[in-house]
């Protein structure tokens, strides 16, 4: 779409820091981060809301949430230890959905966001 910021985005016309790219998916930090690490992973075709996601996305809704242990290692965010309350690190995964889901920018994205809390924006 032609106003979209974040198809600007990835189709290169606007800056970004750029962290992993793909034919489907472009992943870059947030320029205003609520957390010490603040990613945001999207695909790189328009899709304006999860709502919006058909049976066919699955793949590619898939391979976004897949891909977000790799990215929390690479960052330093990953959960250390068995995973059974006796561990460290961690991070949180936050899809919003329309005006109610409290959703800025109309095209799909993944917030990863992680690192020492507490962090500005806990909600």
């Amino acid at each position: 779409m032609a106003d979209c910021i974040f198809c600007k985005i990835a189709n290169k016309e606007l800056p970004s820091t750029t962290v992993y790219e793909n034919d489907r998916i472009m992943v870059f930090r947030d320029i205003h981060p609520a957390a010490p690490t603040h990613l945001l992973i999207i695909p790189k075709r328009h899709i304006p809301t999860l709502s919006h996601c058909q049976a066919d996305d699955a793949a590619l809704l898939g391979e976004m949430m897949a891909l977000i242990p790799e990215l929390a290692k690479k960052e330093g965010i990953q959960v250390e230890g068995d995973g059974n309350g006796a561990s460290k690190g961690g991070f949180r995964v936050v899809v919003n959905a329309g005006p109610d889901g409290r959703q800025d920018v109309y095209h799909l994205h993944i917030h990863l966001m992680g690192g020492p809390r507490p962090w500005k924006n806990q909600n």
